[in-house]
């Protein structure tokens, strides 16, 4: 059963934000900033999916929504890789279902908080081969970005909106910087910004997520 939320914007929608949340939170969490988007992006639509919720190595096994398996955390994240890619499918699958209502892929954009940003990049540029109209890659890392990927024409063409707190203790700032990095030396249009902040979203954060969003429609 699909338990995707799915905020429908003022005017007929010509172009889509997918937002997927971070470890342990829930379709709901960026429901808010979906909301606060939408008071300028009239015609935006946005889908805010749920992780399934499953057991996490590194948190004792408790169960939790979870995008995948998180096994160790050092010397660098060692995730279930299988359940990273089921978590693809699932983006892909929303990107197709909105291809199908008449939103050109163009205007598709995947956005991800975290374990959640971690997914969407891997969609964006391990997975999906055509046209998309940009990442919003928060407070989040690569796993699956290795020296001997090679991007295609398309996923060159993707830009990148990477956006980091410096006090981030979770996902080390140096995490993030790595995968910006990755895409910059693959040709990628890729922008870095960070934030005074921890492990979290300010409100100046999605200010600027408006207006790179606003640029691109």
């Amino acid at each position: 059963m699909d338990t995707t939320l799915i905020l429908q914007p003022p005017l007929s929608a010509d172009s889509c934000v997918i937002w997927l949340h971070g470890l342990g939170a829930d379709r709901f969490d960026f429901h808010p900033v979906a909301q606060a988007l939408q008071q300028s992006l009239r015609s935006t639509r946005f889908m805010l999916p749920q992780a399934p919720t499953r057991p996490v190595t590194i948190n004792g096994g408790y169960q939790m929504p979870s995008w995948y398996d998180i096994l160790a955390m050092s010397p660098a994240r060692a995730i279930d890789r299988e359940q990273l890619e089921q978590s693809a499918d699932q983006v892909i699958d929303l990107i197709e279902a909105q291809r199908r209502e008449g939103i050109d892929p163009s205007r598709i954009f995947l956005a991800g908080f975290s374990q959640g940003g971690a997914v969407v990049l891997h969609t964006a540029f391990l997975r999906w081969q055509g046209p998309l109209g940009g990442v919003l890659a928060l407070s989040t890392y690569a796993p699956s970005f290795a020296d001997e990927v090679q991007l295609s024409d398309a996923q060159r063409a993707v830009p990148v909106y990477c956006l980091h707190g410096n006090q981030d203790g979770v996902v080390l700032p140096s995490m993030g910087r790595s995968a910006h990095d990755w895409l910059q030396s693959r040709g990628v249009s890729v922008t870095w910004q960070d934030y005074p902040m921890a492990h979290e979203v300010l409100p100046a954060q999605i200010h600027d997520v408006a207006d790179w969003l606003a640029a691109r429609l």
